[in-house]
């Protein structure tokens, strides 16, 4: 919310000559963002302590197991998984680290891993790891350590080797833990009134944990992130509806939703004057919308009115069909 406070094969090959965020972005692009849309709760493991841990950090481990099945990764990367959160954080959502680590995998908000708020989310935070994985060349063909700590990127290399075979009993005792939905995420059972705001809603989840890029139009327009307006444009555009290209001419298309109405999911709001509108998100229903806030903040949700914002009105392309 800073920006609103502040005014085939040969297609493998290419990815895995990729690296970083590019890499990842791609990813995320082809496979979708699976576990960021949807509440993923463990069922099918009992959760008793196992192998020295106990229920809570078992529990973690099965959503970590969880989540790395819902995208369709390999056992072995369970055990890396695994192996990781042992050796940063022993199975703990920790709220501290080094310097500004946090969570289960100690990843850093400032190295782009994503905001506190979210890699406190075991869902999330294991999903940003199995990605950062699946982005390495030939993953599959280290050893548990090298590929832990080629992703970690740790300034003590030898720690991981050693905790491999407990993540591989903790593997084998959760490994029937499998992802649910709750149905009370953010993104989850949207209801929009229009097929188009529907797909617009859906699309935009999907980019969630992408990095915010100035002028960005995301990865079909050759970018690893969005900017606000190039994120809603690319939501809208996915459903079939276009948009101009910057919030303040989105906001002047139109049609404007009149202040004394309630807004709709799929809505767009918007924040300024309307001589200067700077910022634009795409209303997902309950207080909430999802958006590209600024430098450092991925595509994330966030409460769409905050004390003190500038909120200027909102319009509704998805009526436009």
């Amino acid at each position: 919310m800073a920006k609103l406070a502040l005014a085939g094969i040969a297609f493998f090959v290419v990815l895995l000559l990729l690296i970083g965020g590019s890499a990842i972005a791609v990813v995320q692009a082809v496979f979708g963002s699976s576990a960021q849309r949807t509440s993923c709760i463990p069922v099918g493991a009992t959760g008793t302590p196992t192998a020295g841990y106990g229920s809570e950090e078992i529990g973690h481990a099965a959503t970590i197991v969880a989540v790395g099945k819902q995208m369709n990764v390999p056992e072995k990367g369970w055990v890396i998984a695994i192996t990781t959160a042992i050796t940063e954080s022993r199975l703990r959502n920790l709220t501290y680290g080094d310097r500004d680590s946090v969570g289960l995998f100690q990843q850093r908000p400032s190295q782009g891993w994503g905001s506190v708020d979210q890699i406190m989310n075991p869902n999330y935070s294991s999903e940003q790891f199995y990605w950062h994985l699946l982005a390495l060349p030939n993953w599959q063909s280290m050893t548990v350590a090298e590929a832990a700590q080629t992703v970690q990127r740790s300034g003590f290399s030898d720690r991981y080797a050693q905790f491999e075979p407990v993540a591989r009993q903790i593997v084998a005792a959760v490994h029937g833990a499998a992802c649910t939905t709750s149905g009370t995420g953010d993104c989850d059972a949207i209801q929009a009134p229009t097929p188009a705001a529907t797909a617009a809603i859906t699309y935009a989840c999907s980019q969630r944990g992408l990095p915010y890029v100035w002028g960005g139009d995301g990865p079909d327009g050759g970018h690893d992130g969005f900017d606000c307006s190039g994120l809603t444009k690319a939501a809208y555009g996915a459903a079939g509806v276009p948009l101009p290209r910057t919030a303040h001419t989105q906001y002047k298309a139109g049609p404007q939703v009149p202040l004394n109405e309630p807004l709709l999911p799929g809505d767009l709001v918007f924040y300024g004057t309307p001589a200067r509108i700077h910022h634009v998100g795409l209303y997902i229903g309950n207080g909430k919308m999802i958006n590209a806030p600024t430098f450092g903040h991925p595509v994330q949700i966030d409460d769409y009115r905050s004390p003190g914002d500038d909120y200027a009105g909102a319009t509704r392309p998805s009526f436009s069909e």
